[in-house]
């Protein structure tokens, strides 16, 4: 009885990918994040311990697995391949978070005993660098200017305006859910329009 339901629940979550990523269903894309939303965000609460990395982390996550449903196979189950992208995300800031921190090993000595002095990095970008993240600006701000109106607004007012997702629902007069996942997908688009202007180019 219990490989039965996980055989229907695998094809009918395959089935939604199938009209997401096809068809562009908004219904689809909102049944997966209906179903998977609360365990995929409670996972990351036990991994970060923080209720705002997890709740950004959650919504990256289907971001992300949005942007890439092409890439998920009915061999396992979709939750399966949605957690670990999770995880992958987490521990990717991680890494970043390790590589932004000195370690107090990496203090030495020299051959009289004094301590060799650590040049911090000041964290400013150099003139390339800079004209890079400046050209990448530009390219997000056309890109979210390019949008329908509703998901233009959601981005602006989250990432521009730095409002939280209960000031945006009430803003909005919508449900909380209901932000998460316009966000959700005005992210995939704006993924999938940089990577195909990236592609082009």
């Amino acid at each position: 009885m219990e490989q039965s339901a996980t055989a229907d629940r695998l094809q009918h979550d395959y089935q939604l990918v199938c009209d997401a990523r096809d068809h562009g269903s908004h219904r689809a894309y909102a049944d997966l994040m209906t179903a998977y939303r609360e365990p995929l965000y409670l996972l990351l609460l036990r991994m970060t311990h923080n209720t705002t990395t997890a709740a950004d982390l959650t919504v990256d996550t289907f971001s992300k697995a949005f942007c890439q449903l092409h890439r998920y196979s009915p061999t396992g189950t979709f939750s399966s391949w949605l957690f670990s992208i999770g995880v992958n995300l987490y521990i990717d800031q991680l890494r970043k978070r390790k590589l932004e921190t000195i370690s107090l090993n990496e203090i030495q000595r020299n051959s009289e005993g004094d301590f060799i002095e650590y040049q911090i990095p000041s964290g400013q970008p150099n003139p390339e660098e800079a004209m890079i993240r400046l050209q990448r600006d530009e390219s997000l701000k056309r890109i979210v200017a390019s949008l329908k109106q509703p998901y233009r607004q959601i981005i602006k007012m989250r990432y521009y305006d730095d409002l939280s997702y209960e000031q945006i629902a009430e803003h909005l007069h919508i449900p909380m859910g209901t932000v998460k996942i316009r966000l959700s997908r005005a992210k995939a688009l704006m993924a999938s329009i940089l990577k195909k202007e990236e592609d082009e180019a």
